[in-house]
């Protein structure tokens, strides 16, 4: 209730606050694309090519973190969204987990060589 309130007001553009997060996020991105168009044209000679070669390599160190950590926070939430599927089996929400994959797959019975549909969490 209180977000809604925050996000109607003008300073905020309407925007919500979902919105508002992204845009650090976004950031790094963009600074990293600058910094290679930049380097593009500035000449080998220039005295700030180091600078701009350092700062490249260490705005892509931080957007290669921001993206592992994107994808962590991503992976977490599939996990979490098998759990509400299986009705809450404690032990698969644990951070050391990770879901693999999920799909249907032929169980063969070994007694009669029967296909039976199953749904597999890995």
């Amino acid at each position: 209730y209180l977000f809604s309130l925050l996000q109607k007001q003008e300073v905020c553009g309407n925007l919500t606050l979902q919105h508002h997060m992204l845009e650090p996020v976004q950031r790094i991105p963009r600074y990293e694309l600058l910094l290679k168009d930049y380097l593009k044209k500035l000449p080998e000679e220039s005295p700030d090519r180091k600078d701009a070669e350092k700062s490249l390599e260490l705005i892509s160190t931080a957007a290669n973190h921001s993206n592992a950590a994107i994808r962590k926070m991503e992976k977490m939430h599939k996990l979490l969204e098998v759990y509400e599927r299986l009705g809450g089996e404690e032990d698969i929400v644990n951070p050391a987990n990770e879901l693999i994959k999920e799909g249907h797959i032929q169980k063969l019975s070994a007694k009669n060589g029967t296909a039976q549909d199953r749904y597999l969490f890995l």
